[in-house]
């Protein structure tokens, strides 16, 4: 919200400086971005009348006119500018002026004329505007005056950064009554006298959605000059405000906006095909904008419309079919309220963003409509002429907002803000603050003015009482907090252990939204319900995450757009999923592995990442818990993994997560030209710690005994290893597989798998007799379970 401090001031001018203005608006929640002069800095320059224009002998361009100042004899000045021309009013830069940048005006001499003087264009006295050429002034702007006192330059234009709840400060009204407050001054909203009506001609008005548009008014007035100039003041506040002056219509719409924060809109009559109706869109209804661009509308989107057609989006932007143009002669000003609700979210879905749709979805005073509409009339009247008819209006008193009571403890005031305020000093806020007040045993019964859509609980009026009275004044205590020391238990594994082991192994951390793609989570976890947010950020961030992939996939993805062809990203965060208990939240880790497993290098031959290499990552990780003895990967079936690459992983039989490479359908869909591997586990059951148990080390020697048996392909080395280890468990202290072979000597469908067994008694030294009693336990038990043979 920007506006111009003069305009403010007009309404209310506290003994304060800017600085402390600014300061003020700041710290009572209405954050100043800016506050910048409403032009540079420039002296000697003055309003001039052009005299006389001829051409300049020596050159096409150039011209050579008599302007007079206001006093002595007409000066001769050399101007460039295509726009110049007899009786204009414009500025003058006098001999000893100085302009923005530094510049000096002195005497000079143009292609042999001599020149006094020079005729300026806004953007050389450093204002912002867009037109081209002089910068031209009012007929009757005063001759001789200084141009910074005419246009009133020495003004400030503060831009104030208003977070969503307080729409009341969309207007300079709405600032003005907040500077009122904060300074203690009284202020009433200005009153704005009925336009008498010299027409009795109306044009109808119907509402069939009033919950959605519980009050419009509609005008008509006749006769308006196309012709006329906005007036010069109002422009130059527009131009302050950051809204470019279009016409005398325009204008005063936009100006009321400004002033009042009642957005409004005005139809050239002529255009209305019977009575103005505001209806939802019939489904694919097209309208074509004031911008140009043709909308195909939804079925759930407000209208304005005639008897035959759509003619503008209901409180975001008008349509073109009925725009005012040049030859409009009759307008219809409409002005509404519309539930914020209704309009919220609507602009953003056809791309738009204007000044009235930043409004109505905050929400706009529900009494302020018949004022605006007043006042609006009442500036297009004086500025473009014409005769006002009645004002029609189709209101639904039952679907406007109605304010409830809030009940305000004094005891609660204290509580919260931490002070005490005195009773009479809370009152006067609150009614300073447009609040209706009632007695009530425990402190007041407080009623929210229509302006102040946030106030609906007590902790609310609180806030209004802390942020008036000032944060700055309210007591800063330092909090008492007990230092005592609270064990750490061993039991937990530390997460920025797993984090550091990761980093260790070539991973770098990712943080990602909880939100993600709706499509893109249905493809990757299917099964699983997940939450769609009411109001999303973006149609692409649209869902809560059921897993970390998604977020992992998207970061991966557009690494590799960026030539990044080896990628380790890993991730921890929170999962989110639909149950028929209520939504469960899960904390995880996951990881992602793209492309070469070693960076470039030349020690070994290059070789692109597995399933094993992330594996041994996952073995590595729950190697710190202690409990890789109960880790297993066990075959199974996940629609985002390739299915002969996929696992579920579980731990001491509790499920941990999942491990495999992307499925190749989804790995084509998202545009990924390498494998990728993914892992996520759940970190409640994988930070379950073993504490570390201390034994005593043998001093008796080892054996060791190397066994190659063949065996189907099916058998898995978990269950070779497990089958072993239950086979003599008392001398038994390592299982190695150290190969595996297929090929010559070993028949299709088997392999041949080499173990290595460690054997160790704790008590005497192991003889060849007993060794070899172990080792044929362990032969005759794999050849009982997996009809295994010793090779030869």
């Amino acid at each position: 919200m920007r506006f111009s401090e003069a305009w403010l001031r007009e309404y209310v001018n506290p003994s304060i400086d800017t600085q402390r203005l600014v300061h003020q608006l700041t710290m009572a929640g209405l954050e100043v971005d800016s506050a910048e002069p409403a032009a540079a800095s420039f002296s000697g320059v003055i309003v001039a009348e052009v005299l006389e224009v001829s051409p300049h002998p020596h050159a096409d361009r150039l011209r050579v006119c008599l302007v007079s100042g206001g006093s002595g004899e007409p000066l001769q000045i050399v101007c460039g500018a295509p726009n110049v021309r007899v009786g204009m009013r414009v500025p003058l830069a006098i001999e000893g002026a100085r302009l923005p940048g530094d510049v000096s005006i002195r005497k000079s001499e143009l292609r042999g004329i001599a020149s006094f003087g020079m005729l300026c264009s806004a953007k050389e006295l450093g204002i912002d505007d867009p037109q081209a050429g002089l910068m031209e002034l009012p007929s009757d702007a005063p001759v001789g005056i200084d141009v910074r006192d005419y246009l009133k330059l020495d003004d400030c234009i503060i831009e104030v950064d208003l977070t969503p709840n307080r729409a009341d400060c969309l207007s300079v009204e709405g600032i003005a009554r907040e500077v009122a407050l904060l300074n203690a001054l009284d202020w009433a909203v200005p009153d704005v006298p009925a336009v008498p009506t010299t027409i009795r001609e109306e044009h109808p008005v119907s509402v069939s959605a009033p919950e959605a548009c519980p009050r419009y008014l509609g005008r008509l007035i006749k006769g308006v000059s196309r012709t006329v100039q906005t007036p010069l003041w109002m422009r130059e506040r527009l131009r302050r405000a950051g809204i470019r002056s279009l016409d005398a219509v325009v204008d005063v719409t936009n100006y009321v906006l400004l002033e009042m924060g009642q957005p409004l809109h005005a139809f050239d009559a002529a255009k209305l095909e019977g009575g103005i109706h505001v209806r939802y869109a019939a489904p694919g209804e097209k309208l074509r904008l004031l911008n140009g661009e043709e909308i195909a509308l939804d079925s759930d989107v407000l209208v304005i419309a005639d008897q035959r057609k759509a003619l503008a989006l209901a409180g975001i932007m008008g349509g073109s079919d009925s725009a005012v143009g040049d030859g409009t002669a009759d307008i219809f000003v409409e002005c509404a309220f519309f539930t914020p609700s209704v309009i919220m979210g609507k602009a953003r879905r056809y791309g738009l963003n204007t000044e009235s749709s930043h409004r109505f979805e905050r929400g706009v005073d529900p009494e302020l409509q018949t004022r605006a509409i007043e006042r609006a009339s009442e500036l297009i009247l004086s500025i473009a002429g014409g005769e006002a008819g009645p004002i029609v209006e189709a209101a639904s008193p039952p679907h406007l907002p109605r304010r409830a009571p809030i009940p305000l403890r004094y005891a609660r005031i204290t509580r919260l803000l931490g002070m005490s305020i005195e009773r009479p000093k809370v009152a006067e806020i609150l009614k300073r603050l447009g609040m209706t007040l009632a007695d009530h045993p425990e402190g007041w019964s407080v009623t929210p003015p229509g302006f102040r859509f946030d106030i609906a609980i007590e902790a609310d009026l609180i806030e209004e009482l802390g942020r008036v009275y000032g944060y700055e004044s309210l007591p800063r205590r330092h909090p008492v907090m007990a230092t005592a020391m609270r064990p750490v238990s061993e039991r937990i594994l530390d997460l920025d252990r797993v984090k550091n082991l990761l980093v260790d192994r070539g991973y770098q951390e990712a943080i990602t939204y909880s939100f993600v793609d709706e499509a893109r989570q249905a493809l990757i976890e299917p099964e699983i319900p997940y939450l769609a947010l009411k109001n999303p950020i973006s149609s692409d961030l649209a869902v809560m995450r059921t897993g970390l992939w998604c977020g992992l996939l998207d970061a991966a993805l557009k690494n590799t757009f960026r030539q990044q062809n080896r990628v380790r990203l890993f991730e921890a965060g929170l999962r989110f999923a639909r149950r028929s208990s209520g939504i469960e939240q899960r904390k995880s880790i996951a990881g992602l592995a793209i492309g070469a497993v070693h960076e470039e290098q030349w020690g070994e031959a290059a070789r692109s990442v597995d399933f094993y290499d992330v594996k041994a990552d996952v073995e590595g990780i729950v190697k710190l818990t202690g409990r890789e003895a109960g880790l297993e990967f066990v075959a199974a079936a996940h629609p985002a993994l390739h299915p002969g690459q996929s696992a579920e992983i579980r731990l001491e039989g509790e499920r941990l997560g999942w491990i495999g490479m992307l499925h190749p359908r989804l790995e084509k869909q998202l545009s990924l030209e390498q494998s990728v591997f993914l892992f996520e586990l759940d970190q409640d059951v994988l930070l379950g710690r073993h504490i570390p148990v201390f034994h005593g080390i043998s001093k008796f020697p080892q054996v060791r005994r190397d066994i190659a048996v063949i065996v189907d392909e099916s058998v898995t080395i978990d269950r070779l290893i497990e089958c072993v280890k239950e086979a003599d468990s008392s001398i038994l202290r390592q299982v190695v597989v150290f190969d595996v072979y297929r090929g010559q000597g070993v028949e299709t469908g088997r392999k041949s798998v080499a173990l290595g067994l460690v054997l160790q008694d704790e008590a005497e030294t192991l003889t060849d007799a007993r060794v070899d009693e172990t080792v044929g336990r362990v032969l005759e038990r794999l050849s009982r379970e997996f009809n295994a043979r010793l090779r030869d």
